[in-house]
């Protein structure tokens, strides 16, 4: 092996192992991800001085609210996933759908569960439907920062050919070419998860809470710029590959594309909800 690589670390996918029953990493991620991401709300809405006056969303709602999110981000992520990467696969085997446990969920699928899951909610139980929001998106990078490293672990998502000035480079076992590359699930575990978990955070303690919808806008516009910049180092998903002109130099992919609506969305929400007159929270539904 060159100098200038670093061997892949073998760890065994199973991190739980009781009898028959196995837990991987990548459902330990999900788990961890939810439970934490629920801590962490519970202590922010317990912060009155965040919000202003009384957090818009109970305790109590928000212990309700996990199961709403939970089925969303699973429905939702494995839905994307079948529409955006690989409907031609799906439509020829349709019973695949249901096997979770081979893998294939897609963020953006798994982002408009979570949409639903927080609107649906937020109308039935009378509460502010951009409060809500921003809980949820103020927890979001937990999970994705987890998320990120279960697919590293797992060897999968790799990153694109990198040269011998990446002292970082290496070769990931189910490669079939065996290519030196980019860790890019490491890079998004740094960019989507932690650095945007900072930022929101930063911006709570500065009262971002108290302008319903700040965070979620800025959480949905930092995401799609994060994930557009780890686009450039990720190799496309092989089924599809680069999008449109190859004259345009074929860097174009799916995650990128499906990162510039929520770019615009972003930024919309971050206007709207920088311009309000008197910033509050809102306690009844919007």
């Amino acid at each position: 092996m060159p100098f200038l690589t670093i061997a892949f670390p073998e760890i065994d996918p199973v991190a739980i192992s009781i009898g028959p029953f196995a837990i991987r990493w990548y459902a330990l991620a999900y788990i961890c991800g939810i439970v934490l991401g629920w801590i962490y709300a519970r202590a922010l809405i317990r912060k009155e001085k965040l919000w202003g006056g009384p957090a818009p969303i109970a305790p109590v709602q928000l212990d309700d609210f996990i199961l709403w999110v939970t089925i969303g981000i699973i429905v939702g992520g494995r839905t994307g996933y079948v529409l955006f990467y690989n409907p031609a696969f799906f439509i020829q085997n349709p019973a695949a759908i249901l096997k979770l446990w081979e893998g294939g969920m897609s963020f953006h699928g798994g982002f408009l569960g979570c949409v639903a899951a927080v609107m649906l909610f937020a109308l039935k139980n009378k509460i502010s439907i951009l409060s809500l929001g921003d809980i949820t998106t103020a927890v979001a990078p937990i999970g994705i920062f987890l998320g990120r490293l279960a697919n590293f672990i797992k060897g999968e998502l790799w990153g694109r050919e990198a040269d011998a000035s990446v002292p970082w480079r290496m070769v990931f076992p189910d490669d079939p070419l065996q290519l030196f590359r980019h860790p890019s699930q490491l890079y998004e575990a740094a960019l989507e998860g932690f650095l945007l978990f900072a930022v929101l955070a930063v911006m709570i303690r500065m009262g971002a809470l108290k302008r319903p919808g700040l965070i979620l806008g800025s959480f949905i516009a930092i995401y799609g710029l994060a994930r557009i910049a780890s686009e450039f180092f990720r190799e496309p998903d092989p089924q599809l590959g680069f999008l449109w002109d190859p004259q345009l130099g074929s860097w174009l992919t799916m995650g990128m594309l499906l990162s510039v609506p929520m770019i615009i969305a972003g930024a919309v929400l971050i206007m709207t909800a920088w311009r309000r007159e008197t910033p509050q929270h809102i306690e009844k539904s919007i």
